[in-house]
């Protein structure tokens, strides 16, 4: 029992730094336990769901206050970048948050949160795009 709670608790760790700005790897704790079999494959899809969507929610509120520090000089990210980031969302709209799964994906939830995307409907997007890949991810494996 506890050494399920562990290894639950790892992959909710490693999905909600996977879904930061931080350099994770979730799928493969996720593929590891999958193969170890100890335990199964739903309970492994709701917790790494649940850990990368509530990354990129964290992601969301970075973004959401992020404009207080626009103006810093220490700020790493420059006037050029933000604002073609924002075209670029502006552009494309909502909809790419159904990339958000993709390996650089991630920007795109802080930037989100930056054009105040409502809450309800970045979560909605982000869900089924988290929780779709890591039911692909899940079917792959175990279909090996």
């Amino acid at each position: 029992m506890m050494a399920d709670i562990a290894q639950l608790g790892g992959l909710f760790l490693a999905a909600f730094g996977a879904a930061t700005l931080l350099p994770f790897q979730s799928e493969i704790v996720l593929v590891g336990l999958l193969i170890a079999g100890d335990l199964g494959w739903l309970p492994l899809l709701i917790v790494a769901s649940i850990g990368n969507i509530l990354g990129s929610v964290v992601n969301w509120l970075m973004g959401r206050g992020i404009e207080h520090f626009r103006h810093r000089r220490w700020w790493p990210v420059s006037e050029a970048q933000m604002d073609r980031a924002q075209r670029w969302y502006g552009k494309y709209g909502v909809w790419t948050l159904l990339l958000s799964w993709a390996p650089l994906g991630d920007p795109v939830t802080v930037v989100a949160g930056v054009m105040r995307t409502p809450f309800w409907l970045f979560l909605l997007l982000v869900t089924i795009a988290k929780t779709g890949r890591y039911a692909v991810v899940v079917w792959l494996t175990l279909s090996v």
